[in-house]
């Protein structure tokens, strides 16, 4: 089981559905690293991800998104917050579930939409927020469905979802830590 502890904890959702604060926090909890694939690709690419989105095209920031993925992929005991879309790519799962449980955070449309609200540089967004944000949910749903557990984090505050998360994880593999 010594094993397991190094095995890397994988959080994929939509957009705002709380990867990040969540993965900081469960990362912290379970003294393991925490990574955001979206934070890496700003760093290596210099730039923010909607300046990408607008300047090199969502197809030129996927093929960097599954660069950095298939890296992290690599790590042990770590906690991956994910960029939304990285679903989309069955390369991407197939390498984060090769040392990775995948966890995906789901939350409502009208919780997105508050939650994004305050946020103008969501490339994927612009336009009729709430048409885009139900329509991407509608098309990623399936992708999302394939997570080896679902926290709807709607109505849940970050500590809420961590500790369903460890209860998953506790059941699923023993204690793993809390």
């Amino acid at each position: 089981m010594g094993d397991k502890k190094k095995r890397n904890i994988v959080l994929t959702g939509f957009m705002a559905s709380g990867k990040s604060a969540v993965g900081k926090e469960l990362a912290k909890r379970l003294k393991m690293d925490f990574v955001d694939t979206d934070n890496l690709i700003e760093e290596r690419e210099g730039m923010e991800i909607s300046r990408i989105f607008r300047e090199k095209g969502e197809s030129y920031f996927r093929d960097v998104e599954t660069k950095i993925v298939k890296e992290v992929a690599e790590y042990k005991n770590s906690v991956i917050a994910t960029g939304g879309g990285v679903v989309l790519k069955e390369e991407n799962m197939r390498a984060l579930r090769k040392n990775g449980t995948i966890i995906c955070l789901s939350t409502n449309p009208a919780t997105i939409l508050k939650r994004t609200s305050r946020n103008q540089l969501r490339p994927l967004l612009e336009g009729e927020r709430e048409k885009k944000i139900k329509d991407l949910l509608a098309f990623r749903a399936p992708y999302y469905q394939k997570a080896d557990f679902t926290v709807d984090t709607s109505d849940l505050t970050v500590e809420q979802t961590v500790e369903k998360i460890i209860k998953f994880l506790n059941e699923k593999n023993g204690n793993c830590g809390s």
